[in-house]
């Protein structure tokens, strides 16, 4: 499969205080890289309730699974390649996901379902997977927060 469609670059506009304790832009151009493909790493904090005081870029270089189990929370963009899949995998967080362009299938024990650009979708830490079946690249954006597990042995 051939992506005919390519997505726009991010662009990540951070706010924070300038010197002076006034509202500015701290960081206006792309995300981090993302280790689990195309996208990137927005913000994340290392905790909840989050610490703003801080004027530098968030914590941490890359996305990873790791990541997504620590105390704080995670806002990334993913985009899937046509042909794409995620093994089977759950994560002991809630995560918050809207399709931002094109379409994936998610995955479940049970079943599938297709999101499409515009669709949101909260995922409470069950076993899933995301597929592109088409020939256009699919952007989501995930914000990811701990929660506690929803079943034994299952987290990946």
């Amino acid at each position: 499969m051939s992506d005919t469609a390519a997505l726009p670059p991010l662009r990540r506009v951070v706010t924070g205080l300038d010197a002076d304790g006034k509202s500015c832009v701290l960081i206006d151009g792309p995300p981090r890289a993302a280790a689990m493909g195309g996208g990137g790493l927005i913000w994340r904090t290392e905790a909840i309730p989050a610490d703003n005081s801080p004027q530098q870029d968030c914590p941490g270089d890359e996305v990873t699974f790791e990541l997504m189990h620590t105390p704080g929370s995670l806002f990334m963009v993913g985009d899937f390649a046509p042909g794409r899949r995620t093994i089977m995998h759950a994560t002991d967080t809630i995560d918050y996901i809207v399709m931002m362009a094109g379409e994936v299938v998610l995955e479940l024990e049970t079943g599938e379902t297709v999101l499409r650009a515009g669709d949101v979708s909260v995922d409470r830490g069950v076993v899933h997977a995301w597929r592109n079946d088409t020939d256009q690249t699919a952007r989501i954006a995930f914000i990811i927060v701990p929660a506690k597990p929803v079943g034994a042995g299952r987290t990946v």
